[in-house]
């Protein structure tokens, strides 16, 4: 990751570098000829110094347009904006800039929904405004979007915040209806995303992903399985310098078991004091079992949370109601789960971790 963003002890020489994501999801509401696709890299390069980072690669398909960045990664289709960042990153002071981008170059005239997700830091108090806490983070998104709802799940350490505009299926709200009636006039798609968030990795997988064991970043590619866990992308991967991990994969446009528009990425903190590994997918399958079985046999975590958003009429709401049976997962035992079932989506929260050997 960002050399700017290893912070050193002085008394052991470890470094520690924030592998935890922060996660910005904005849906637009449909409008004639209206595209975040219109905004310019450039205008992209702008709001990203905002975040305090900036663009490494880029790939495309015919529905996502996909961006590496020197912070993790950020993906834009017709009505979607996703931009994750680690390290010190500041990805909420973006979303005005981000607003008014969309209302006057893509076209869009009003937000659908918003996600705004991520782990409890390592270090919270090396984190800028607002994102050294939570509280901080609600306050400035209810600025830009009105009364959201704010909800941790699982235990203080390894907890996982979520800001969103969805209520809470029961809560009778003007709100719950807009989305009901967004539903039913077909605003709303089928949507599903599963997201694995892993720490204290194994070191012999986590040596991969340094410049001293891979001479690039397709080999370490290749050499972990990232490859084989949703063949059909394409992949467009970096190998930091001297160690650390990114990679967007989109499908293959034509491709047979992917539909255009999906997409996957992952992240790697390789450091053996704070290792860390995200991945993401919107892959809709009707089962995530080989992709959490593959996920997990290329990075074999000591612990990982685990989350799968689903709205009803997606192949993904089968994969939350089985993860909702709370199974454990090979060589993982479950600790925790939440299910939430929102107005127009599933979520299932697990925390997991290794059995005793």
């Amino acid at each position: 990751m960002a050399e700017t963003e290893i912070i050193s002890s002085s008394e052991n020489n470890e470094q520690f570098f924030e592998g935890v994501e922060k996660l910005i999801e904005i849906w637009f509401t449909p409008a004639k000829n209206a595209d975040l696709r219109k905004i310019t890299r450039q205008q992209w390069e702008n709001v990203l110094k905002i975040v305090r980072c900036e663009i490494i690669s880029f790939t495309q398909s015919e529905q996502v347009d996909a961006y590496v960045l020197s912070e993790s990664s950020m993906f834009v289709s017709r009505r979607r904006f996703i931009l994750k960042t680690c390290g010190t990153t500041t990805p909420l002071r973006c979303v005005h800039a981000v607003l008014g981008l969309a209302y006057d170059v893509a076209g869009h005239a009003r937000v659908h929904n918003v996600f705004y997700s991520r782990r409890e830091f390592a270090r919270p108090a090396a984190q800028l405004q607002p994102h050294d806490n939570f509280d901080s983070e609600v306050k400035l998104l209810d600025s830009f979007f009105g009364d959201g709802r704010a909800y941790i799940m699982g235990p203080e350490k390894d907890c996982w915040y979520l800001y969103t505009l969805l209520p809470l299926e029961g809560t009778v709200d003007a709100l719950e209806k807009e989305h009901s009636d967004a539903s039913e006039g077909g605003l709303m798609e089928p949507d599903q995303t599963i997201e694995i968030l892993m720490s204290d990795l194994d070191p012999a997988v986590m040596d991969i992903f340094t410049r001293q064991y891979s001479a690039d970043a397709a080999a370490a590619t290749r050499e972990s399985g990232i490859d084989k866990i949703i063949p059909g992308m394409v992949i467009d991967d970096f190998l930091f310098d001297p160690c650390g991990y990114s990679m967007n994969g989109v499908a293959k446009d034509g491709a047979k078991d992917l539909p255009s528009g999906c997409y996957m990425t992952i992240h790697i903190t390789p450091e053996r004091s704070c290792s860390y590994v995200s991945f993401e997918s919107n892959v809709p399958v009707s089962s995530y079992d080989e992709v959490i079985a593959r996920v997990l046999q290329a990075f074999r975590p000591a612990k990982f949370v685990l989350t799968v958003f689903a709205t009803p009429d997606s192949p993904g709401a089968s994969a939350a109601r089985e993860l909702k049976k709370f199974p454990a997962l090979g060589a993982y035992c479950p600790l925790e789960s939440q299910h939430c079932r929102f107005s127009g989506y599933e979520l299932q929260y697990a925390l997991y971790a290794k059995f005793p050997s």
